[in-house]
């Protein structure tokens, strides 16, 4: 969804016409529960010209597909004894004996549960995430910097301005 009704909130190029009342009614459509739900928000910011005609190398679609097979892999191996194959099927449960933190990374974990006034789902799709984002970088434990991306795609719709 965009920011706004208008759908310029924080662009760069237009000014955005909505109220502020607009925008709180805009964005009231879409329920607390049902982001609850969501595992990753992401704003994407329009592209400017340059960006799409550039002919700076960028990472291939294939090697993008090596690591997030080899990332299935792993966590196919993990998983397989519970009859499920990725992060995102685990329950609680399985997040308990599977998503093992390093301390710092508890520390900001438990940091964001109190000041984002997470739910107990909020709290394990953040794991979940930050699980896949470990497996993606081939890291056993989850670390901080991992924690800190899952808690930064799990930002609420509001701050999309």
């Amino acid at each position: 969804m965009y920011a706004c009704p208008c759908g310029f909130l924080g662009d760069n190029k237009k000014d955005c016409t909505c109220s502020t009342g607009d925008i709180k009614r805009y964005r009231k459509k879409i329920s607390g529960p049902l982001l609850d739900r969501m595992d990753i928000h992401v704003h994407v910011p329009r592209l400017e010209y340059s960006e799409m005609t550039t002919s700076i190398p960028t990472e291939s679609s294939s090697d993008i597909r090596q690591r997030v097979t080899a990332a299935r892999a792993i966590q196919y191996s993990r998983l397989q004894k519970y009859n499920i194959f990725c992060n995102a099927q685990m329950g609680h449960r399985h997040v308990k004996t599977t998503c093992h933190m390093t301390h710092n990374a508890q520390v900001m974990l438990k940091q964001a549960f109190e000041a984002m006034n997470l739910s107990a789902r909020g709290y394990d799709r953040i794991l979940k995430v930050a699980r896949t984002i470990a497996d993606l970088a081939n890291s056993e434990q989850i670390s901080d910097i991992h924690v800190a991306e899952a808690i930064h795609f799990r930002n609420n719709i509001q701050e999309f301005s």
